[in-house]
């Protein structure tokens, strides 16, 4: 096995351990019934690091523990596999496409490759999130909107379960984009640098 085979070995399992860490750390911090998650951070920064594959892991990784924790209870009690699907998948494609995203546009513009790729976490997150909500949950979140006097449950998902949690996951991925290049910049040259002594 090379050198860089076990870099990305390592790095992989020691982001897993951070991903791990952020969310149990960041679990508490809510705005409604969703905790915002800060883990989506170091998400990007692997799959930007490692690519797509590692993204993808490192996002079940974050979906797993969002089922572990008791994050998605509310969902478990209406459709366990809907749940267990929305999550898992969500948390994927929040690390996998990123990863698309950052080695399509890394050659282009590094800036711009972090920039879209901090951006298509919590975009992705969400949005697979809420196609899970319309595949398995509708005619409960139907109850939820009219209790809570809203005719409209589009209007009810966006608001309840959307709305300022997604926009401060939004914020804090774009605002840390350029500690993410550094990162992603540090490790890279070290790479470049080991290669180089062999």
């Amino acid at each position: 096995m090379n050198s860089e085979k076990i870099h990305k070995m390592v790095g992989t399992g020691v982001l897993t351990a951070v991903v791990i860490v952020v969310y149990l750390l960041t679990m508490g911090i809510s705005v409604g019934p969703f905790n915002i998650t800060f883990a989506l951070i170091p998400i990007v920064v692997g799959a930007a690091l490692y690519g797509w594959a590692t993204g993808g892991w490192l996002g079940l990784v974050f979906g797993a523990m969002v089922l572990f924790t008791g994050g998605a209870n509310a969902f478990l009690v209406i459709n366990v596999p809907g749940t267990i699907i929305t999550v898992l998948v969500k948390g994927a494609a929040a690390g996998l496409v990123p990863g698309l995203i950052y080695s399509a546009l890394e050659k282009k513009n590094r800036w711009a490759a972090t920039i879209c790729a901090a951006a298509a976490a919590p975009i992705v997150n969400t949005g697979i999130f809420l196609l899970g909500c319309l595949a398995f949950f509708m005619g409960t979140i139907n109850e939820w909107a009219a209790g809570a006097g809203i005719e409209n449950a589009g209007v009810y998902m966006m608001t309840a379960f959307v709305g300022v949690n997604f926009l401060v996951e939004l914020g804090a991925n774009l605002l840390l984009s350029s500690v993410i290049v550094r990162i992603v910049d540090i490790v890279k040259n070290k790479l470049t640098a080991n290669k180089a002594r062999i």
